[in-house]
């Protein structure tokens, strides 16, 4: 259910909602059915990058936006639509439920939390008992020799989860993460623009079976991925949004689709549909994710206007030291 990313227009009135989001995104189609036949509304959805690109398409058409809905802007972009004045504020009846404590400090309602994640380095387990090679146990552990080559991470200025992990290394290693970066870069590690490449496509473990067992992925990954876990330590927490868009053809629908993503439903669907953790009260998780899929005891968090405000220095400073 994906469609051609074009300007949003009024003349089909109200019949129809469009939401903006990233490549990632997936629900049941029962789930959309559902809500289309109960508002009276056809969803359209349509797929572009990643967070980083998702905030800078939405930022750069404030007040004439390219949908109704943005799903998949998180809190290292958060900041950017909001000062662009891209965003409509509405709060839903439905966030008091648990999505409220996810809100971001100073704003006025203009995004709301769906899902949360931790982005972590994700290890394939299995190639590593096949190389007969004791597995990394840690971020230092990337820069030891006999893992040269072995990683592919993202790059942080076209990849929210890269940038994601970028801010976990600086909340780990403070002013030494440069350092740190330059020695995973002289280890041969290789950084590529987005995590759909990294995961999908080099991983080892992924859908075209690479030739790299260390990724920048998610701490949840692995109950989707057998044979692979997490580095639980120096991790980032993402938060994902939903916000309607400042000039939306469809306002109301917009706001109903912000309601919807709250739902009990959608949010039960979550984890496996897109293997996150929903952020509302006593939505069940699937079993085995306690076994598959723990969630870190500590993580690096940062407010989305502490980001905004450094982010151009910090990928400067990693531009300069990986010549990216």
């Amino acid at each position: 259910m994906t469609t051609v990313l074009a300007a949003c227009t009024s003349d089909k009135g109200t019949s129809e909602v469009t939401l903006l989001t990233h490549q990632s995104f997936s629900l049941p189609d029962n789930l959309i059915n559902d809500f289309q036949k109960k508002n009276g509304l056809k969803l359209n959805i349509v797929k572009s990058g990643d967070a980083g690109e998702l905030s800078s398409v939405v930022s750069l058409s404030a007040g004439s936006p390219h949908g109704d809905a943005v799903f998949g802007i998180d809190n290292t972009f958060a900041a950017r639509p909001i000062d662009a004045n891209a965003l409509e504020p509405y709060t839903s009846p439905l966030a008091a439920d648990g999505a409220d404590k996810f809100a971001i400090g100073g704003s006025k309602g203009e995004l709301t939390a769906v899902d949360r994640g931790d982005v972590c380095i994700n290890i394939d387990d299995s190639w590593y008992d096949r190389e007969g090679i004791a597995a990394p146990t840690g971020l230092d552990d990337l820069k030891d020799p006999q893992y040269k080559g072995q990683a592919v991470l993202l790059d942080p200025s076209t990849s929210s989860p890269g940038m994601s992990f970028l801010l976990a290394t600086i909340g780990t290693y403070k002013d030494k993460a440069p350092d740190y970066w330059r020695a995973l870069i002289d280890n041969g590690a290789q950084v590529v623009s987005g995590w759909e490449i990294a995961y999908n496509q080099l991983f080892s473990a992924g859908e075209g079976h690479g030739t790299k067992p260390i990724v920048v992925s998610y701490a949840s990954s692995p109950a989707a991925t057998p044979g692979t876990s997490a580095l639980l330590g120096g991790c980032f927490s993402q938060i994902e949004y939903i916000g309607a868009l400042r000039g939306a053809a469809n306002l109301a629908g917009a706001r109903k689709v912000i309601d919807w993503m709250l739902s009990p439903d959608v949010q039960a669907a979550l984890p496996t549909a897109m293997y996150v953790y929903p952020v509302q009260n006593d939505t069940p998780l699937p079993t085995d994710w306690s076994r598959r899929a723990p969630a870190p005891e500590y993580t690096v968090t940062m407010s989305p206007d502490y980001i905004n405000a450094n982010r151009e220095q910090w990928l400067k400073e990693w531009r300069a030291t990986v010549g990216r």
